[in-house]
């Protein structure tokens, strides 16, 4: 939506080109979406808007329906996920009326102008922030074709890839031709030379056995996963008959990757585990010998938060909260935490520190957690709880284990014990099912049960953050030493948040805002990254406390409040 100043300044603005006769790409496509509402894409609109659309077609080289399907996109750039339906509802016409364009929409994504998401029941677009970017430079977006890669850049973009593919926003037709053209643009690098070697890339593509083995290349170099279970990749290829084929030959060790000598089963507990693989030796040393990659695992850059990396944030308590984060703050610096974990070792006590940081989302528990581990020099080890449940049974009480036997041995060797993270925990600290009999309940029981004997033994730091404690198993509840709840920031918290957020704003409208709307920091930091992406897009003129205001009525929308005016 654009608010009153933002329709003076394109008004001004206008009457400046007409004068000049310059024009810049988002003066053209404001012009464009301003004379396009209502229109239904008629004849009449095509001659109004003819000088506009004309300028942005030769400026990104597009055709008119492009430009003007582009500009409609453009205005919608807030939302990550903008329907084809918001496009037909600004034009008055039919939604079958925009299919119509759909290869023209499709060209667009190919030349990524926009991303197109494709779930299962729904198809989304957004507009890449880079576009924008350009955009507001008055220059075309000319996406970046990575050429003359080292192998580790290499693998920093399969990765981008694939978290396209995992998001949808790439097809598995889009992601092998995007994979083919990478290769092709690096064919001096010695993986890519191996790839052809094996025939797993060639002048005829990527095979499905190709695309398998560079996404469990790339989780090994960018995750540090050594051990790929079949769920992991069921959902890459096009087709689930592809991801079954796949899957049987390498259960009856008849892949293409086995006798090649590429893969092999992983291990457990010195048994072949034929439900898990992993790269062998042979590949490790032939295909990634550029790589510093060996049989020792390394800690995963995903896994384990660098206390130097952490951006240094102000954050704002009430007086308690303030209190209790001090207090284990003071704690968990080195020499004390040292002194007090020595003292209880020697009076026969538990030497753990278990910390749950507990309350509504957006009020800066997980961001409390960061900091402590910035100011006191510890590293992070983050935890996805939902990433170790999985649908193998068995599987995920192995993730489990696994975990805390990987937080021992990085604390072990660390000059300063980590902090294992368990983020929103809602699932993992819930009560147990008494008289499980459903596998899936017994297993969640299992997993709480190891998790609660680890806690027992825990000699470290654990934190756990979760928006939920009314359901919380009194086992877990005991095993806490520190517990802090965090609450909505009061309104001299709010804002001073505000006045963080946006420099730019007077106290008065600081006051004003905080008084009117009863939003957690989180939710300020998403009203304040909107206004600010509203600033890049139309030229820097913020609108002032109006514009602000409309922000906070679409934010009170969204999470199902009232809509409310401040004195206007």
């Amino acid at each position: 939506m654009r608010t009153l100043e933002m329709k003076t300044k394109t008004g001004s603005e206008t009457k400046e080109t007409k004068k000049t006769g310059r024009l810049t790409l988002l003066a053209a496509i404001e012009q464009i979406v301003e004379l396009s509402e209502g229109s239904n894409l008629s004849d009449e609109f095509y001659r109004k808007a003819g000088r506009y659309i004309n300028y942005v077609c030769r400026k990104l080289s597009v055709s008119k329906v492009q430009a003007v399907m582009l500009a409609l996109f453009v205005d919608n750039s807030n939302d990550y996920r903008i329907q084809l339906k918001q496009l037909a509802s600004h034009l008055k016409c039919r939604n079958v009326s925009i299919m119509k364009y759909g290869k023209d929409i499709e060209d667009l994504a190919k030349r990524k102008l926009i991303c197109c998401r494709r779930d299962r029941d729904s198809i989304t677009y957004r507009i890449p922030l880079e576009v924008i970017e350009a955009f507001s430079r008055n220059e075309a977006y000319v996406p970046a074709e990575p050429k003359n890669l080292t192998c580790d850049e290499l693998f920093g973009e399969i990765e981008t890839l694939l978290d396209s593919r995992n998001s949808d926003e790439l097809s598995y037709d889009g992601l092998v031709h995007e994979l083919s053209t990478l290769f092709g643009n690096n064919g001096n690098l010695e993986f890519v030379q191996e790839l052809r070697k094996y025939e797993l890339f060639g002048d005829g593509g990527i095979s499905p056995v190709g695309v398998l083995f560079i996404y469990m290349a790339s989780q090994l170099v960018n995750d540090d996963d050594d051990k790929i279970v079949p769920h992991q990749f069921e959902d890459l290829f096009n087709t689930k008959s592809t991801a079954r084929r796949l899957k049987s030959e390498l259960a009856h060790n008849v892949s293409e990757l086995q006798e090649a000598g590429l893969v092999e089963f992983a291990n457990y507990d010195g048994f072949a585990d034929r439900n898990a693989y992993r790269l062998t030796d042979k590949a490790k040393r032939e295909m990634l010998a550029e790589l510093d990659i060996n049989t020792t695992r390394k800690v995963s850059p995903k896994e384990l938060v660098r206390h130097g990396d952490i951006a240094e944030k102000q954050l704002f308590y009430n007086d308690t909260e303030r209190r209790q984060v001090s207090q284990l703050a003071m704690l968990l610096g080195n020499e004390r935490y040292a002194e007090v974990r020595g003292r209880l070792k020697a009076a026969g006590m538990r030497t753990g520190f278990a910390c749950l940081f507990y309350g509504a989302p957006g009020t800066g528990k997980t961001e409390t957690a960061l900091q402590l581990a910035r100011l006191t020099g510890r590293d992070i080890m983050q935890v996805n709880f939902a990433e170790i449940k999985s649908c193998w049974v068995g599987e995920s009480e192995k993730n489990v284990k696994e975990l805390f036997d990987r937080y021992r041995a990085i604390a072990d060797k660390a000059d300063i014990a980590p902090i294992l993270l368990f983020n929103e925990a809602d699932a993992l600290i819930g009560k147990r099912q008494e008289g499980a009999e459903r596998a899936v309940d017994k297993m969640e029981n299992t997993i709480q049960n190891i998790i609660l004997q680890e806690m027992e033994k825990l000699d470290g730091i654990l934190i756990a953050t979760t928006n939920l404690t009314q359901n919380m198993d009194k086992a877990f509840e005991r095993r806490f030493l520190y517990k802090i709840r965090f609450d909505k920031p009061c309104t001299d918290a709010k804002r001073a948040i505000w006045q963080a957020m946006l420099p730019g704003l007077n106290e008065a409208d600081a006051v004003t805002l905080a008084e009117s709307y009863d939003f957690s920091g989180g939710q300020i930091e998403n009203i304040a990254r909107k206004h600010t992406i509203s600033n890049i897009l139309y030229g820097g003129a913020d609108g002032g406390l109006a514009a602000i205001t409309e922000l906070c009525d679409e934010e009170l929308i969204v999470k199902g409040g009232t809509k409310r005016k401040i004195g206007f």
